[in-house]
């Protein structure tokens, strides 16, 4: 396997390849990082800890691929979560692979799977749908990878949103069966179609959180009106820092 590339933002080791790397045999857990989980990870400990413990830790978001061109001049490119899961799964379908799905809903998962049967006719997929609270006890925990290591997946999707669902990878990830671990959030729910994902137009031009505020104005105000405006302080700070340090040698 080709050595994966890497590039420093804001001390975060964030992948800096193309989403194309996903379609070969690779293994570990995979996160995103955003300005929005950047602010929460500020004053999030363990949540701060599992970022750092990604073996690959995607720009999603244009606000990374903005900051790392502010910071370096040196451009990356922003793979989301459906992109990701899109490559893996066509990549599982042709080598006869399999996934599990562990988070959502019942409904939810019964329409992922419906239209992987169709989409995808040769991955053998497995979901589970765990309680919706906000922390998981032990025997939750247990119910879950028990669920998954009967599957024995090769792939397993975790969409429990964040941060809730990077923190639970990792506290339990050398306890899971899989050999690949993705963090992915509201794609569970963009694939059904459940939520619908902006238009390749809104994410051409950077600007895909705009329709989902409009649309969850109270579940995403504050990301766009709290994280993005912290975000880009920390963002000219650490270039103020990096020109003063500069000038200093």
């Amino acid at each position: 396997m080709t050595a994966k590339p890497i590039i420093k933002i804001l001390g975060y080791d964030v992948f800096s390849g193309s989403e194309d790397f996903f379609s070969t045999g690779f293994h570990g857990t995979v996160n995103t990082i955003s300005p929005h989980s950047y602010i929460i990870a500020r004053n999030d400990t363990l949540f701060r800890e599992a970022l750092m413990a990604s073996d690959f830790l995607l720009p999603d978001g244009v606000g990374i691929v903005m900051a790392k061109r502010i910071l370096t001049g040196k451009k990356i490119v922003k793979i989301a979560g459906s992109d990701l899961h899109r490559v893996i799964i066509n990549a599982l379908n042709n080598s006869n692979g399999s996934c599990f799905y562990l988070g959502s809903s019942d409904a939810t998962l019964q329409i992922i799977r419906e239209r992987l049967s169709w989409e995808q006719p040769a991955l053998r997929v497995g979901s589970f749908s765990p309680p919706f609270k906000t922390i998981f006890n032990k025997e939750d925990t247990e119910i879950m990878i028990n669920a998954v290591n009967e599957f024995n997946p090769d792939v397993l999707f975790v969409g429990m949103t964040a941060p809730k669902q990077e923190k639970w990878v990792h506290e339990n990830r050398y306890m899971i069966n899989a050999p690949v671990i993705c963090s992915i959030g509201a794609v569970f729910d963009f694939y059904a179609g459940t939520v619908k994902r902006p238009g390749k137009f809104w994410i051409s031009i950077g600007l895909e959180w705009l329709p989902r505020l409009i649309r969850e104005p109270r579940r995403l105000w504050r990301r766009t009106l709290i994280s993005t405006p912290l975000f880009i302080w920390y963002v000219i700070r650490e270039k103020i820092r990096i020109i003063t340090k500069g000038i200093k040698s």
